[in-house]
């Protein structure tokens, strides 16, 4: 019965784990490598996720806040999602 369920979770956290590509965590190390690249920049960084197959970056500078996007490669990327 165990190794029943046991499998049954598995092959659901298989085949759910496309859902978990947005919003997703990004690895510590990527994490501590842009904050501080922004911080050097000036940038206060809020929150860093994944979304897009990109990573996405909140961020606040002089007073404003805006999500900054970086690919695999930590290249700043421009995303097609506008605000106003």
């Amino acid at each position: 019965m165990t190794r029943t369920l046991t499998a049954i979770a598995l092959a659901l956290t298989c085949l759910s784990a496309p859902a978990f590509a947005d919003g997703d965590s990004v690895d510590a190390a990527i994490k501590d490598k842009l904050t501080a690249q922004l911080t050097a920049e000036g940038y206060d960084v809020r929150k860093i996720e994944a979304e897009d197959g990109l990573i996405e970056v909140y961020v606040v500078k002089d007073g404003k806040t805006e999500s900054l996007w970086f690919d695999a490669d930590l290249k700043p990327v421009a995303h097609g999602d506008s605000e106003g």
